[in-house]
């Protein structure tokens, strides 16, 4: 249980964080729901934690903005004293084949998924370091494991999420911070919605378990990863694929 546990999800609003969002409430944390464009939704996110007995309070910031995000986490540490679980999800794609890709498609997604991840935790490090404990969960990808046509930008930004996670693992183990990455395969979300069905099969195909995955198979991970039973383990990369990279 996360009973007394403040945690802040980035792009909580939908899909893969919306469903982390929810699962950690109902494991008993105070759940702060990051949204950067989607304040309906992550009202419409806050609204069902609440009516499942839980906490929760939305919060508009851009974490790909330095500046923006410092004030964010001074502001949630000054409101309820501590953060406990940080899970960064927030992330775009800008695909494109390399040869046609801009450079403002590749900063894009630079600046959101892999900066946005760094921004974060350099400004709640402190105070993870002070209470001398900690659990961050990022978000990377199957695709920054494996690499795939058309997701430069994504591969390197979530390739990227990786190096990341394993280096601050290595900074913060001392004082009992725990930091791992979670790598969905293909998840149904509102982007594997609107493919053909001709993609979906073509995409469960690569899947040895035979099927697409969903939001909630992510969730429950990073609810074990942020709870007690998982703190003697860090700079882990899980896997959440149905086998799609081993």
């Amino acid at each position: 249980m996360l009973t007394n546990k403040n945690a802040l999800v980035t792009g909580a609003s939908r899909g893969i964080g919306r469903a982390i969002a929810l699962e950690l409430a109902k494991e008993g944390a105070f759940v702060i729901v990051n949204y950067n464009g989607s304040r309906e939704k992550a009202e419409e996110t806050v609204a069902e934690i609440k009516a499942n007995g839980g906490f929760a309070v939305a919060f508009c910031c851009n974490v790909s903005d330095d500046a923006a995000c410092k004030e964010m986490t001074d502001a949630l540490v000054k409101e309820y004293g501590h953060i406990d679980i940080l899970v960064n999800n927030a992330g775009i794609t800008r695909d494109n084949l390399l040869m046609k890709m801009s450079e403002e498609e590749f900063n894009q997604v630079i600046d959101t998924n892999l900066k946005g991840t760094f921004h974060t935790i350099k400004h709640l490090s402190r105070q993870f370091l002070k209470q001398r404990s900690g659990r961050i969960i990022n978000i990377s990808s199957v695709s920054g494991i494996m690499g795939n046509a058309g997701q430069a930008n994504y591969s390197a930004s979530k390739a990227g999420v990786i190096g990341l996670t394993k280096s601050v693992a290595r900074e913060l183990a001392s004082r009992g911070i725990t930091v791992n990455a979670i790598a969905p395969g293909v998840i149904a979300t509102d982007m594997t919605e609107v493919l053909s069905d001709k993609v979906k099969e073509s995409l469960k195909a690569q899947v040895p378990l035979g099927h697409i995955g969903a939001a909630e198979d992510i969730a429950k991970t990073a609810a074990f990863l942020a709870s007690d039973g998982a703190a003697y383990i860090t700079g882990q990369v899980i896997a959440v694929d149905g086998g799609m990279s081993m």
